[in-house]
């Protein structure tokens, strides 16, 4: 019943796509992966930021597309670039083929869309938001603002296209972001007279771009009548290194928890719905025993990465079904969605009866899209996406921002090391005991800056709920070459436009629990001010 993906997107993509394909293959034929640093002695071990089984050394604009030494090593370096087609190829409405299944609604039609090249999402412009640009990975998210929640008439992620006949359930030529200024305390001036912006993004969304409003629905809470929700953006991290991440032991995480939970430096604690002298286990952030700690997305909502976010988005965000997942996406309600759109005159003249609309959008039993084999490539192209290596690393002005970035209390949440235990590679899901065949990464030394946990940084019209995982800094200062984004499109929702503006962000409130680090970044001069963002460009 699904129509034929729009031919006039698939062109425009089609030419960019093919570029990057062939020039994947033509790194790949290069020795030792293609432009990588020209080999060094003595090298400190913080140049391998993924451990010797996880670093790339082409430093290239494919540098988040490389497999890990530990993919090649295992032999599965052809099953990582089927998996790779998979994830960079736009998904289309088609009932067959590889990439067939997409919709009946989405948020994009593939990975590339939100992940250019793999990297964080680019920043978002002024303006209308443009949801079909390839690069805009930055995704709406629509909330209660008294209770933090998710509207239970959009899905979390909520969808803005439908494949014929089906509609989409929000209207992105109706949403608008604009830009605006903050000033911190110290009137974004350093003490010699450089100066720095601030500047934040609000979205307006008024209640006609909302399909089902416009088909009759009426919030019972009124949010949606009296436009009272609150719409926020939440950028895309990249999608490189997350394996070596899931490679991690529980304990050392928990370990880092009980520190942080012990050691008083943070001003807000730990998240209490998160951990309260040990980790939730029933509610929203609640940890199964089994699988341990939570350790992706923004809201620690993933755990292990065969449960992750990218395990999710290939199904959520394409809402192709697969055998372990056979139903689609709709909203957080479940059945609003299908109720008004099996009620919509035009969809039924293109499909069939209210009763054969609904049952069809709210089924559990439909037919898998996307092959086993097909999904097993997915996630050892995931778990197989290596880390590019630290740059410049013998650069006295990098060495020297090294030094001051643990001086100043940088390192506290931004952890720079962790060593990964013997990598047991477990599924929730169970699905078909594919883990057998995924790559691994035991007893490596790894540097993602990060310390997998939860804080607060109180800024203006900051992420929903507050608490954010503190993002990997590995590779960032790549994103730009990587992608061609403007700017490097640093924070959640793309607020920072460079490292300084990202920095002076987490010292915005005297309630963020980075504010004493921000204050002593404050007072450096340039040159040590300048050695500080060299470095984390470097890593």
């Amino acid at each position: 019943m699904k129509n034929v993906v729009n031919r006039a997107l698939w062109a425009k993509k089609k030419e960019f796509l093919f570029l990057a394909l062939a020039t994947v293959a033509l790194v790949a034929c290069k020795p030792g992966g293609g432009g990588g640093e020209e080999p060094q002695t003595d090298l400190p071990e913080w140049y391998y930021t993924g451990g010797k089984l996880g670093t790339t050394t082409n430093l290239t604009s494919m540098t988040f597309r490389q497999p890990t030494p530990a993919t090649e090593n295992a032999g599965l370096g052809t099953m990582f670039a089927q998996g790779d087609q998979i994830a960079e190829k736009p998904f289309v409405t088609n009932e067959s083929g590889r990439q067939h299944g997409l919709g009946p609604v989405y948020v994009r039609s593939s990975c590339q869309h939100c992940h250019p090249n793999y990297s964080h999402g680019t920043s978002v412009p002024e303006g209308t938001y443009n949801a079909s640009e390839v690069g805009n990975g930055t995704l709406l998210v629509v909330i209660n603002p008294a209770t933090q929640a998710y509207v239970p008439w959009l899905a979390g992620m909520p969808q803005l296209f439908g494949a014929a006949p089906f509609k989409a359930p929000l209207d992105p030529a109706q949403i608008t972001v604009t830009w605006k200024t903050a000033t911190d305390e110290h009137g974004n001036k350093f003490a010699d007279g450089e100066s720095y912006e601030l500047r934040y993004p609000e979205v307006t969304m008024p209640n006609t771009a909302v399909y089902v409003y416009n088909q009759g629905y009426r919030d019972p809470d009124g949010l949606l009548e009296s436009q009272g929700y609150e719409v926020k953006l939440e950028n895309t991290i990249g999608v490189y290194g997350s394996g070596l991440l899931d490679a991690i032991t529980d304990a050392d995480i928990i370990a880092q928890y009980e520190k942080e939970a012990t050691d008083g430096k943070l001003k807000n604690g730990l998240n209490p719905a998160f951990w309260n002298g040990g980790f939730q286990t029933s509610g929203y952030y609640k940890n199964d025993p089994q699988w341990g700690p939570k350790r992706f997305t923004y809201a620690l909502t993933r755990g292990p990465i065969m449960d992750a976010a990218g395990a999710n988005a290939i199904w959520n965000i394409t809402n192709v079904t697969r055998s372990d997942r056979k139903y689609h996406y709709l909203d957080l309600n479940g059945t609003i969605y299908a109720e008004y759109a099996s009620k919509d005159p035009e969809v039924q003249a293109a499909f069939g009866t209210q009763e054969e609309i609904y049952n069809y959008l709210t089924s559990k039993t439909l037919p898998a899209e996307m092959t086993d084999d097909e999904f097993t490539q997915v996630m050892i192209w995931h778990r197989g996406l290596a880390v590019p290596a630290a740059r410049n690393v013998t650069d006295e002005k990098v060495l020297r921002g090294k030094e001051l970035f643990s001086q100043i209390g940088c390192d506290y949440c931004h952890r720079p090391t962790w060593t990964t235990g013997s990598d047991e590679v477990r599924d929730p899901n169970q699905f078909k005991g594919f883990t057998a065949s995924m790559p691994r990464y035991p007893n490596q030394k790894i540097w993602p800056y990060t310390d997998m946990i939860q804080h607060k940084l109180c800024m203006e019209n900051d992420i929903r709920t507050g608490w954010c995982r503190t993002t990997p800094l590995w590779g960032r200062g790549l994103h730009r070459k990587a992608t061609g984004d403007a700017y490097e499109a640093r924070m959640h929702d793309t607020r920072a436009r460079n490292v300084i503006e990202a920095i002076m962000w987490h010292g915005y409130s005297t309630e963020s629990d980075a504010y004493w680090p921000t204050q002593q970044f404050y007072k450096l001069n340039k040159e040590d001010r300048d050695a500080v963002v060299a470095f984390i460009n470097a890593i």
